[in-house]
């Protein structure tokens, strides 16, 4: 659990995501065409998005397979990755980063070795999911009692 001014970390996230939304646009809209064996770069213009997702929303649909990830989200974060000094950090344990509260100290190498970087979104999602795969959901248990009721949600995968 972290601390919150909500409404500046609400607007926060709206804003990080509709500028990566954004930036990927531009991004996708790059294409490589080839000229005589050379390479140069072609822009396609495309319409800019008027209504970006909300990290939450961004969130949700990660986890549309697993959903109980995404209430974990709400609970750990309240679907915040950035706090006021950068990656939000757990107010109990400033180890936890970011949407996920992923734990440096027991997780950092292992997602680092599995091609997770748990400071950025997409790495914290995606470390996330892995986990659970392999732990089901052991890694938030401190965080049950705020998620528990989404729990009939969860596929639960055996341990053996």
């Amino acid at each position: 659990m972290v601390e919150s001014d909500s409404r500046f970390f609400d607007i926060t996230n709206m804003i990080t995501m509709e500028i990566l939304g954004t930036l990927a646009l531009a991004l996708s809209a790059l294409q490589v065409v080839g000229v005589a064996g050379e390479k140069s770069v072609e822009t396609v213009v495309l319409p800019v998005v008027n209504q970006p997702i909300t990290l939450e929303q961004h969130v949700r649909a990660y986890f549309v397979e697993n959903p109980i990830l995404a209430e974990v989200a709400k609970c750990e974060s309240r679907f915040r990755h950035f706090g006021k000094t950068g990656v939000l950090r757990g107010d109990f344990d400033r180890n936890d980063i970011g949407v996920m509260q992923i734990n440096e100290r027991y997780h950092a190498e292992r997602a680092e070795k599995n091609g997770f970087d748990i400071h950025a979104l997409d790495g914290n999602l995606g470390y996330a999911a892995w986990l659970y795969e392999r732990e089901g959901l052991q890694p938030w248990k401190s965080s049950r009692a705020c998620w528990k009721h989404a729990e009939a949600l969860a596929y639960i995968p055996s341990h053996n």
